[in-house]
């Protein structure tokens, strides 16, 4: 964080200010918090003698942007190890595992990840592709879903599995037409091999959430719900990293904690929930959440849905996916959690996940009475239209990853051909929810995507892929993904801050420009009053307690 003035004057663009009064051309800062909201002549003598000025050069100034669904060690950590992100073909992702397995030749594991199954021959990644570039050692790579991995044959060996191995309970161990498993492992089947890897060091932990903390801040974000405090798949748990961090002060993000519901436990670990959020009440970071995951994904049928998947023939296939948590089940850890005052972040997406949690949230409105606690559905691949209209009827906020919501060749080939066109309308259904009055929060899932939220917004606005993603082909660039869709610009960006602040409950002092709220801003260099800036406009720099923590002019 840099030294700055106790006083700062924004002037020279527009201010966005998400608020009653929704636009501004200046805004003042003393002491970490705003002061002034107005024209610049009020915002400067607001501000007083000897304050910096920060001029926008036309650009825009906004609340910081807040992501409500986010993993930012992994995502930390997928920068530090084999990233696969910035390319999209096999050729690409073996040269890239090759090149780190050779400048790494001590370490026991090649681990990574970032890949898409769209990059491969058929959709499906193979050992053998893998072998071919690492033999010496077990390597270990997820998809950027953050469901399935990747692993050679040194890996399977290590785990034990092979073609007798059964699948568990929550994963499959994918096979080719012989039986033998293809080193694509989904869910808990990721985990048979995960939970070998070697085990990461706390300061390894804490170099990885500082890269991800400076990542995060110059892509304008000031705030997150980081949405897995615990050990999942191989991934370590953050929350010693962040008490550690915000005891040395360099925790500049504020952060809401979703603690993480171990599924093959029950009610018995509520305990330990609740003295993990005694431990970080009133700090910079707090775990006053609990994250459940009710179901899988729909790319590899695990998504929970009301109606079986079809085949690419367009037969129903008799699978209609996985729900991790029998409904009667869920209901009843619900009310327990909602009786304790923790938010519950559920992951939703398949239509029947997505009314297995409402009707849980149901169940505790009915039991404990209403609440502001905020319960929230992230991911929404698939809402039943009659359940649109209970997100608000129930106050449970819709989670979006906007970034998902455009024409990848992924959606195309694997995704939309297992909905089938009935529910092809249905598939992110961002602008039923706003219709409906649902209140929306935004997040990236990272490192599943980017967590540029500019990009995020662009797609959220035009269901379409932005001009420099990579993941994006030309169609997805050039066709809406179900266009009636969209979202208008002013909700999309309410979303992207207030929305988002509401669900971390930082609402009460952020997510929006006011006098006395805190200073936590992020100027942008475009006009974001116009829909088509987004893909392009970039951050500037970003601003928590009114201290610059990125500033692309010396970055």
């Amino acid at each position: 964080m840099s030294a700055a003035s106790s006083a700062t004057v924004f002037v020279g663009g527009r201010v966005l200010t998400m608020d009653a009064t929704p636009c501004a051309e200046a805004v003042a800062v003393r002491d970490g918090r705003i002061v002034a909201v107005g024209t610049a002549a009020e915002a400067t003598a607001a501000a007083g003698a000897g304050a910096t000025v920060v001029d926008l050069a036309g650009g825009t100034l906004l609340p910081g942007f807040q992501d409500a669904h986010v993993h930012p060690l992994e995502g930390g950590m997928s920068l530090e190890r084999c990233d696969l992100t910035a390319v999209h073909a096999l050729p690409d992702y073996l040269a890239a595992v090759r090149a780190w397995a050779d400048a790494h030749p001590t370490a026991a594991w090649v681990v990574g990840g970032g890949w898409y199954r769209d990059a491969f021959p058929g959709n499906r990644p193979h050992r053998r592709d893998l072998d071919r570039v690492v033999a010496d050692r077990p390597a270990y790579l997820n998809g950027h879903d953050g469901h399935t991995a990747w692993v050679n044959s040194a890996a399977l060996r290590a785990a034990g599995i092979d073609r007798d191995t059964v699948d568990p309970p929550n994963g499959v161990i994918e096979r080719d037409a012989d039986g033998e498993p293809t080193g694509v492992l989904v869910e808990d089947a990721a985990a048979m091999v995960s939970a070998l890897l070697p085990r990461t060091s706390p300061a390894e932990l804490r170099q990885a959430m500082l890269t991800a903390q400076a990542y995060l801040h110059s892509l304008g974000i000031t705030a997150w719900q980081d949405a897995i405090v615990g050990d999942y798949l191989g991934m370590p748990d953050p929350f010693e990293t962040y008490r550690a961090l915000e005891a040395e002060g360099l925790l500049t993000a504020r952060v809401r904690g979703a603690l993480w519901w171990e599924l093959d436990r029950g009610t018995e670990q509520v305990p330990e929930l609740v003295e993990r959020r005694r431990l970080t009440a009133g700090g910079r970071f707090h775990a006053g959440t609990v994250k459940i995951m009710q179901d899988g994904i729909c790319e590899n049928c695990t998504g929970a849905m009301l109606a079986p998947y079809l085949d690419h023939a367009g037969a129903p296939t008799g699978g209609t996916g996985l729900s991790f948590i029998p409904p009667d089940e869920l209901a009843e850890i619900t009310t327990r959690l909602d009786a304790l005052g923790f938010q519950v972040h559920f992951h939703g997406v398949g239509d029947r996940a997505v009314r297995e949690c409402l009707d849980a949230v149901a169940a505790a409105r009915a039991a404990n009475g209403p609440n502001d606690l905020r319960h929230q559905i992230a991911h929404l691949d698939v809402v039943d239209p009659q359940d649109v209209p209970r997100f608000a009827d129930l106050g449970v906020t819709a989670n979006l990853q906007p970034l998902w919501a455009r024409r990848d060749l992924e959606i195309e080939e694997t995704k939309l051909p297992l909905l089938g066109p009935e529910r092809e309308p249905h598939h992110f259904p961002f602008g039923a929810l706003a219709d409906a009055k649902a209140d929306i929060a935004m997040g990236s899932d990272w490192p599943v995507t980017s967590p540029d939220p500019l990009w995020g917004l662009h797609t959220a606005i035009h269901r379409t892929a932005p001009v420099g993603d990579p993941h994006g082909n030309e169609r997805a660039r050039t066709e809406a993904l179900v266009a009636e869709q969209r979202l208008a610009a002013d909700v999309a960006l309410r979303g992207y801050t207030r929305g988002s602040a509401r669900a971390n409950h930082l609402d009460a002092e952020t997510g929006r420009i006011a006098p006395g709220a805190l200073a936590d801003l992020v100027v942008v260099d475009g006009d974001l009053t116009d829909p088509s800036a987004f893909e392009t406009a970039r951050v500037r720099s970003t601003w928590v307690d009114g201290v610059a923590v990125y500033d692309a002019d010396r970055a």
